[in-house]
């Protein structure tokens, strides 16, 4: 179906109230649109004015509707992502997130929508999709191998995996080899950021259920075993669009840009450690001091960003944060960084030779792209997954901790990030996080993959208005 004769849809877009969620569904935002389709981009005001400015040759066929977030006792004022809260106070989010059913509810009938594309936290949205006559199609912005671990939206509605120890072995339906498992520490955080009534894991199997397409991103090059698992186990289609790579050209460089390339610049290639650690890690003051004390303990030159959400709940400013003298301390080998800095121009740096991480998909996808080894230091949500995934392909290494409560020590992060950057035994790691640069930072196969998604709509819609 060429350009000329194409249907023309309308696609609504839905994401979660999370960065690392509304970027991705940006990314197929735009290619829609570019696609000749039109986009509606749904989210709250505050979400809404942190995208990019919608490009001119595309402002009639992409458009943000705004939303307001409804307030809720318990959620603090003003907040509308979990970028801005505590994990504990995530489950008043996904509260105010649900009382949105009544206004998209309103706008699907309103405006003409052939499809919607939606988080796994609507779980209410598939049924009401489709007495709209809208299609829906669940975007899972996590891998394949973690939505495996979700399971049969039968087994998690019947409630047969609920305490917290079914979650710390390799469920027995994946039936190819698979480390995947959470820590039990790990199902404590995430118990923490769940709500009550209506938990993670059954908000994504109400979804898989009721969805009529479910896309991910991740591409059969990386993940051919569980994207054929999930084929078989939802009997429905399934279909990657592509790692989502972001692209370099495109990456906001930030008025800090020069003072941060001049630092690099000054090291010597592949000696940096850049450590980094998304917007809703929080650690205690106790591990953070070890983290500092690791990474000074390595010897080697690292990049530090702490973000203006302190990662110490409750906690503010450096002198908290930091181990008293560590900046003197590490002065002219260590650069720690408060403002926002652009991650992706940093990780393009040929000073850079590891990545100590969070673990977070979006920044795997981002270090791989760029061919960097990951130092795996997970938080919550699926980052355990993926440090597991990560460690067992042997893309990275995780940083040993106790596996009942979290910690860590200082010694464990600096063997880590020597065994990762520069000793012999992680020269196999650099060399598989070079080689996988072609899968995890093309855009042409995540393109090759968008357009086959964007065939099936158009060609799934043009079938059912013939019948």
């Amino acid at each position: 179906m060429d350009l000329q004769n194409r249907q023309k849809l309308h696609i609504a877009m839905f994401p979660w109230l999370a960065y690392g969620h509304i970027m991705p569904f940006f990314q197929v935002a735009m290619f829609l649109a570019e696609k000749g389709h039109h986009v509606s981009y749904i989210s709250t005001p505050k979400n809404i004015d942190r995208l990019p400015q919608i490009p001119t040759n595309l402002s009639s066929r992409l458009s943000y509707i705004q939303l307001p977030l409804p307030q809720l006792d318990g959620l603090p004022e003003g907040a509308e992502s979990t970028a801005e809260l505590p994990i504990h106070k995530v489950p008043y989010l996904k509260k105010a997130h649900d009382l949105l059913q009544l206004p998209l509810t309103n706008f699907l009938q309103d405006s003409r929508v052939n499809w919607i594309i939606h988080d796994f936290i609507s779980h209410w949205l598939p049924p009401v999709a489709a007495q709209l006559g809208v299609n829906s199609v669940f975007f899972s912005i996590y891998s394949a191998a973690t939505l495996c671990f979700t399971g049969p939206p039968s087994d998690v509605i019947a409630g047969r995996r609920q305490k917290p120890e079914d979650f710390t072995v390799v469920p027995e339906w994946i039936d190819f080899q698979s480390n995947l498992a959470f820590k039990p520490y790990e199902t404590l955080i995430n118990q923490d950021g769940m709500d009550d009534s209506v938990s993670d894991y059954l908000r994504a199997a109400f979804v898989l259920q009721d969805c009529r397409v479910v896309i991910l991103r991740s591409c059969a090059e990386f993940e051919p075993d569980a994207l054929r698992l999930l084929g078989k186990m939802l009997q429905k289609p399934v279909l990657p669009v592509g790692l989502l790579a972001p692209s370099l050209q495109d990456s906001a460089a930030g008025e800090h840009w020069p003072v941060l390339k001049d630092w690099l610049d000054s090291k010597e290639n592949n000696s940096v450690v850049y450590a980094a650690f998304g917007t809703e890690m929080t650690l205690s003051q106790e591990l953070l001091h070890e983290l500092a004390y690791g990474l000074e303990k390595s010897g080697l030159p690292f990049i530090w960003i702490i973000k203006n959400r302190p990662l110490v709940e409750g906690e503010s400013g450096l002198d908290h944060l930091l181990p008293p003298g560590f900046q003197d301390r590490v002065s002219g080998t260590g650069l720690v960084w408060t403002d926002w800095a652009p991650q992706l121009r940093i990780l393009a740096h040929p000073s850079i030779g590891g990545f100590l991480t969070h673990s977070g998909w979006s920044s795997v996808i981002e270090a791989l792209g760029l061919g960097r080894p990951l130092i795996l230091l997970p938080g919550s949500s699926d980052t355990g997954l993926v440090a597991r995934l990560m460690h067992s392909r042997r893309l990275g290494l995780e940083v040993e901790r106790n596996e009942q409560d979290g910690s860590f020590t200082r010694d464990s992060v600096a063997d880590c990030i020597r065994r990762v950057v520069v000793d012999q035994e992680g020269e196999p790691l650099r060399a598989n996080a070079r080689a996988v640069r072609d899968i995890f930072g093309s855009t042409h196969l995540s393109y090759k993959h968008l357009d086959e998604f964007t065939r099936f709509i158009e060609n799934y819609t043009a079938s059912t208005k013939s019948l």
